[in-house]
């Protein structure tokens, strides 16, 4: 038990007094003092401890206060002086001028009452439970003045704490996460400030459980949403319906991992006027969704299906039956089995309006099929990537068959590809605009000069001949037979394009000497077009290279130079963005210069 026994203030605590203005109120802190004794006393009372000096402090203080109070006592004087002591401190003096006189008196004896509150190492008594504790510096305040046992403190502090606004986490501004979405858009080519547009958008992908309907927005906005998500895995069933409208043509669905089948299908409902419909990781296009497609009237002109393999052959020639003559697009991928020989002879019997066909990673089409590609007279755009290996004699047949109309031939991994197919090219196409062939081990370099040498063909705008090289693990930097695109190719190339070139892919072709390059790109010569160029593991490409690149091609936006381990210190014109540089800064460069 502690004795309330009135003290002198210590010196320095005259100064530390209430603020009325801060809602502290004198007689509050009298009275919860008052409750703190009359706790006390009761204690006391509980254990049987008859503290006559508790008592008579206790009577003699409910005197004081009372009317008409018993005979003052020596511990009432000494309370009296300590009182007056407080009034006299200038701390006080600053405060009383705002109050009255009553409320002086009722101030200052609160300040003198809290002064004696139990100091650390003394006990007290639990405002809530009664219980009888040890004062520490932590103990926490009650609401009514007091202090809390330690059970009864952790309980009030969580309280306290749930009632309190949470502080919003600090935004970061720096960091892998921030330098990684950063390279990212540089990737994208979204370089500079950021668009309305932009910002619009991805503001729409930040709060998308809130929007209801795109509205009217331009089709290449509602494009570039779907692209934010699908790179945002936001795709799903809830979020489907905001690309659909009664009178939507365009849908493309460019992450459909998360549709259902009957996801599918409600797309078909929704849009009965739909033209276009592109999805890809259409996992769950399957044999039901093409029987609904065909229960409707919708005329597709655009059929693109990526990673449907549950869709079976049946179900694809019974569609091209039924809609084939509106069809003018045609895109296929990753269909295992599911799509062969005999499906190319449906397209030509049932699409004659087909202008455009992509089969991409597929294991049944075999060189009967590629043959019987070369019946589509109508096709502009042609683009295969077949498991099956294809011979140069098939691709010639089918390329003789086409090869008037062809604006666009993509052969991606035909190894066996040689010579005849390139002679095919030169003889029979006369309206490319853009030319890919990869992968191929047996071209050689003289076969590339015979295409480009004399070719009765407008200049090509994206060319791609990455990794046209021989293949000697034994011997990987010889090549006595100039095997692939070497010197005198890739000049070929450039003189036949120089002046509607866009986009040029020569990745791993390591033939290609430093002084080819010197001479493709000297000083006197200049690529007004060109924008893209992919140059990754050409291992003769150094500083002065890039140098000359970057003065030659005043359009270029972005260089790839992976491998490329002579390149060390390059200055990179602002606006112009060098990836693979190996530098600790890391592996991509956005042009300050």
């Amino acid at each position: 038990m502690v004795a309330m026994m009135p003290t002198q203030i210590p010196p320095g605590k005259e100064e530390i007094l209430p603020d009325p203005s801060h809602n502290i109120s004198a007689r509050q802190i009298r009275d919860d003092a008052d409750a703190r004794r009359q706790a006390a006393a009761t204690q006391v009372r509980r254990n049987g401890d008859d503290d006559a000096d508790q008592v008579a402090e206790s009577s003699a203080t409910a005197s004081m206060r009372a009317p008409g109070g018993s005979k003052r006592t020596e511990k009432q004087k000494q309370e009296e002086k300590a009182i007056a002591k407080i009034k006299a401190s200038k701390a006080f003096k600053k405060r009383k001028k705002h109050m009255d006189e009553e409320d002086e008196d009722d101030l200052a004896r609160a300040i003198f009452e809290q002064s004696h509150a139990p100091l650390p190492g003394q006990m007290d008594n639990c405002e809530i439970c009664d219980k009888r504790f040890t004062v520490t510096p932590y103990s926490v305040a009650g609401s009514n003045g007091g202090l809390l046992c330690a059970p009864c403190g952790r309980e009030v502090a969580k309280d306290r704490e749930g009632q309190k606004p949470k502080k919003k986490p600090r935004k970061q501004t720096g960091g892998i996460g921030a330098r990684r979405t950063a390279q990212s858009r540089i990737l994208d080519g979204d370089l500079g400030t950021k668009s309305l547009a932009t910002l619009c958008v991805q503001t729409l992908a930040k709060n998308v459980n809130m929007a209801e309907s795109l509205g009217d927005l331009p089709e290449h906005l509602v494009d570039k949403i779907a692209r934010i998500f699908s790179k945002r895995r936001l795709l799903k069933p809830e979020t489907l319906p905001l690309f659909l409208q009664p009178n939507t043509e365009t849908v493309h669905i460019y992450d459909g991992g998360r549709l259902r089948d009957d996801d599918f299908i409600s797309i078909f409902q929704v849009a009965p006027k739909l033209r276009h419909f592109k999805a890809r990781c259409a996992i769950q296009f399957k044999d039901e969704v093409m029987d609904y497609l065909l229960s409707r009237d919708t005329c597709l002109e655009t059929f693109y299906l990526h990673g449907a393999n549950l869709l079976s052959e049946d179900k694809w020639h019974e569609f091209l039956a039924a809609k084939g003559s509106c069809l003018r697009r045609v895109h296929v991928y990753y269909t295992d089995l599911h799509f062969g020989d005999d499906t190319i002879i449906e397209l030509q019997k049932h699409c004659p309006k087909l202008q455009r066909l992509k089969i991409e990673n597929n294991q049944k089409l075999t060189e009967q099929g590629v043959r019987s590609i070369g019946s589509l007279t109508s096709l502009e755009h042609i683009g295969l990537q077949l498991h099956h290996k294809i011979s140069s004699e098939a691709l010639t047949e089918c390329i003789a068959g086409i090869g008037a109309n062809l604006q666009t031939l993509s052969l991606k991994m035909f190894p066996a590809a040689g010579d005849e197919v390139l002679e095919a090219i030169h003889s029979n196409c006369h309206a490319l605009n853009k030319l890919r062939i990869t992968d191929s081990e047996v071209m050689t370099d003289a076969g590339f000069v015979k295409l480009f040498t004399n070719w009765d063909n407008p200049p090509l705008s994206v060319v791609d001949l990455q990794k046209c090289r021989q293949l000697d693990a034994a011997h990987p930097r010889e090549n006595p037979d100039s095997i692939g695109l070497c010197d005198e190719g890739f000049k070929a190339l450039m003189a036949h394009s120089q002046l509607k070139i866009k986009v040029v892919n020569v990745h791993a072709c390591r033939h290609i000497s430093r002084e080819a390059f010197e001479q493709v790109f000297n000083e006197n010569t200049v690529y007004p077009e060109l924008r893209s160029l992919e140059i990754s593991f050409c291992e003769e490409v150094t500083d002065f290279i890039l140098g000359s690149i970057f003065r030659s091609c005043p359009k270029i936006r972005d260089v790839n130079v992976f491998g490329c381990m002579k390149v060390k210190d390059v200055l990179v014109p602002r606006g112009v963005i060098l990836v693979g540089a190996p530098n600790a800064q890391g592996m991509m460069t956005e042009g300050i210069h």
